[in-house]
């Protein structure tokens, strides 16, 4: 069970667990929200087209625990790109369609940083240098598809529904 090895995890490390804990399981492209231990909800994701990866440039999504860094996108619309991590004012659905063949950065962002030195933190493997987050997609009907460059995809309704409950600081564990 996740909750075993991010315990684990956090008293090798000296973290305290919090309230809330995120679980990421890629084998079964699915998210994890607990509360107080207790499961909240799950949901369907994508992770990456490449074999998980905690390197750099791998485009692989990393493993181990992270924490949210960062929580960004508060107030803007479900669907709006972001590029560089800044709303673009726009819509998936206005995108030309050459741009929105890749897989767009929408709705909400939660940027993680890894926790664990030498696994996902620190030198060739850091999260969050990596720029991986937990975002929305334009291409919801793919969700459950390997599918991003190393990030967790969302429907958007579902990352602005969980990023309205969920805190930076807050525990992230990824495994296979």
């Amino acid at each position: 069970m996740s909750l075993d090895r991010v315990n684990k995890a956090c008293a090798r490390l000296g973290i305290k667990p919090g309230e809330r804990f995120l679980a990421v399981r890629i084998s079964t492209a699915t998210l994890r929200f607990y509360r107080s231990g207790a499961l909240v909800k799950s949901y369907g994701i994508s992770t990456s087209r490449q074999p998980p990866s905690n390197v750099r440039n791998s485009l692989g999504t990393p493993r181990g625990l992270h924490e949210i860094a960062e929580r960004i996108g508060a107030g803007q619309p479900p669907g709006m790109v972001f590029k560089s991590r800044t709303s673009t004012g726009r819509h998936f659905s206005e995108i030309e369609n050459s741009d929105a063949e890749t897989n767009l950065i929408t709705s909400r962002i939660l940027w993680l940083r890894g926790l664990e030195p030498g696994v996902n933190s620190g030198g060739e493997v850091d999260t969050y240098s990596r720029y991986i987050y937990i975002h929305g997609t334009n291409h919801e009907d793919r969700i459950g598809e390997p599918l991003s460059a190393g990030c967790v995809l969302m429907r958007n309704l579902e990352i602005v529904e969980l990023f309205e409950e969920v805190r930076n600081g807050d525990l992230v564990w990824i495994e296979d």
